[in-house]
């Protein structure tokens, strides 16, 4: 951030401050005992961060400034529900609920009209979905919603496409903390068998160079779609934990593919 002065709703973004590791588990301890004060200088202290993250929406059509408020909403949430004891930093959790409201605010006011019928629909599998979830603590197949609600699954379907806002092919899927891996890397010619062929041969010959544990935390993450909290409960062991052999087994295996 250079030293322009940029105003986005009334904040001179040259000016935010910027904290430092040990301002922010201190501000945090004061958070948790119902210091406002030090809510108010965490929110600001990290309005960087929204800032960021708002950048990869600009070309969305809508206002900067409502997109930036909507940002801050998710800054909040994140603030309001930050578990400390997860050994993860913060903006590593706030990141992905920051998104997350900014999508939900882009996806209800999608200048492509949706009918309000196709919006009850998604809604109620939305709805369903969450539900699925916490009863069978894993994520439900659109069948299985279907069913719930008796209807057909491609109209389960289409409904919650319709509700969808359109992704860039540059929208960063994973981070690592070096190099993202963009939507348009996942993109693939299923035509070119003999690429497909040769890409698989190669992960399974990086796969078996693993050890067990390793080689059941990636068919976990990657095969079964878990998220690394699911596969710390399921294994017994932390969320943190499970982070650094994940990354050390992804790290292995790119030794071994060429």
């Amino acid at each position: 951030m250079n030293n322009t002065k940029v105003e986005i709703c009334s904040v001179n973004t040259s000016k935010l401050p910027v904290l430092k590791g040990e301002e922010k588990r201190l501000l945090f301890d004061r958070i948790l005992e119902g210091d406002e004060e030090a809510r108010e200088q965490y929110i600001y202290g990290n309005l960087r961060l929204v800032l960021s993250i708002i950048r990869r929406f600009n070309n969305r059509g809508e206002y900067i400034d409502d997109i930036f408020q909507v940002g801050c909403i998710g800054l909040i949430k994140a603030i309001d529900n930050f578990d400390v004891t997860q050994g993860v930093q913060f903006s590593t959790y706030a990141v992905p609920m920051i998104i997350g409201e900014i999508r939900r605010y882009l996806r209800d006011n999608n200048s492509i009209r949706v009918s309000r019928s196709l919006k009850d629909i998604a809604y109620k599998a939305l709805q369903i979905k969450e539900r699925l979830m916490n009863e069978n603590s894993k994520e439900p197949t659109i069948e299985e919603i279907a069913k719930e609600m008796e209807m057909e699954k491609e109209a389960v379907l289409f409904a919650l496409d319709a509700i969808q806002a359109p992704i860039s092919l540059f929208e960063p899927v994973y981070h690592d903390g070096t190099d993202a891996i963009f939507v348009m890397d996942q993109v693939r010619d299923e035509k070119n068998a003999d690429t497909k062929w040769l890409e698989n041969l190669s992960l399974s010959e990086a796969l078996k160079r693993l050890c067990d544990r390793e080689k059941y935390i990636l068919n976990l993450r990657f095969f079964e779609g878990k998220t690394q909290m699911e596969v710390a409960e399921e294994i017994g062991i932390s969320q943190a934990q499970v982070s650094r052999l994940e990354k050390s087994a992804l790290k292995n295996m790119k030794k071994h593919i060429s």
